[in-house]
């Protein structure tokens, strides 16, 4: 097929609770419905399997039976997530941890309401992924009341395998962007990379950057969207898995690596960290980013 004779097509849709488009070159409008309509169905499944929004979710029902003697055996596909949340939780020195999301129970941003000590320390009892046993064929979680969430990693996970999704209906050239988690086949229909621009957190309406993709995938991390004031102190809604607390670092950052999955998790490491170390870490990694500190300073300057 002629890349000439390729077509651009756009469309929006909502899915993961986010706003979400794909921007396609196929051959034909038909060609397009096709594709998106596969890329909607591979999203919806993939809510419908890990969100614990959900109470038929495989995610709710593993955590429902926490504390309790019955086990699940894992399919290929949910192996794979969980093993790789817990290469991301070593390799982040147990910062990325995907049991940390019961400490939302501990936190009412809407209230405005720091937890007390005795509440902060009954939730945070319950987080700690080195406490869960890695069994494909029974896993569970240990004690009552703890969870998973593959909310870190999910949506990330989703745009990579959109990706899959239009390659295996002949399209080279997409960009996939569920919200605001990105990931592209190939570069546009004429050669050149798809230009994303970043948000500044601290002037809207004005990017912060531009990055360019042809390949690959794009994540961004921010504590700017969901957090409170409270005599003059700013509380994230990123929460630090070992000490229960709102992260004081680096107030945003984006990555751009071979996978979206992986620009993702990378973010959010390097945000749970203090801002130096945060910095540090994403330069010896060697992934593109843009970053902003708490008083503005934009990384790499």
């Amino acid at each position: 097929m002629s890349k000439t004779k390729l077509k651009a097509f756009h469309t929006t849709f909502k899915a993961m609770g986010s706003p979400c488009s794909l921007s396609l070159f196929c051959s034909d409008k038909q060609n397009f419905e096709k594709v998106t309509q596969a890329c909607i169905k591979e999203v919806d499944r993939l809510e419908k399997k890990y969100s614990r929004y959900r109470t038929d979710s495989l995610a709710t029902q593993i955590n429902k039976a926490a504390g309790s003697a019955q086990t699940f055996e894992l399919d290929s596909e949910t192996w794979a997530l969980l093993s790789y949340a817990n290469t991301a939780f070593e390799q982040s020195d147990g910062l990325f941890d995907i049991t940390s999301g019961v400490l939302r129970k501990a936190w009412n941003f809407k209230s405005k309401q720091i937890p007390t000590e005795e509440q902060l320390s009954a939730v945070l009892s319950l987080v700690g992924w080195r406490k869960v046993q890695l069994n494909q064929k029974a896993f569970c979680l240990p004690e009552k009341g703890m969870e998973i969430d593959f909310g870190g990693i999910v949506k990330e996970y989703a745009a990579d395998v959109l990706v899959s999704t239009i390659k295996s209906h002949r399209v080279n050239h997409g960009m996939i962007d569920l919200g605001g988690d990105i990931a592209v086949s190939g570069p546009q229909a004429d050669g050149t990379p798809w230009r994303v621009g970043i948000r500044h957190p601290l002037k809207p309406g004005q990017a912060m950057a531009t990055i360019q993709l042809d390949s690959g995938g794009l994540a961004s991390s921010g504590d700017y969207e969901r957090c409170f004031e409270l005599n003059g102190v700013r509380y994230s809604h990123l929460l630090n898995p070992k000490t229960g607390w709102p992260v004081q670092g680096i107030s945003a950052v984006s990555v751009s690596g071979p996978a979206c999955v992986l620009a993702g998790s990378v973010s959010t490491i390097s945000m749970l960290k203090p801002t130096k170390d945060g910095l540090d870490w994403l330069e010896k990694l060697g992934l593109p980013f843009v970053a902003i500190d708490q008083d503005g300073n934009v990384y790499p300057n």
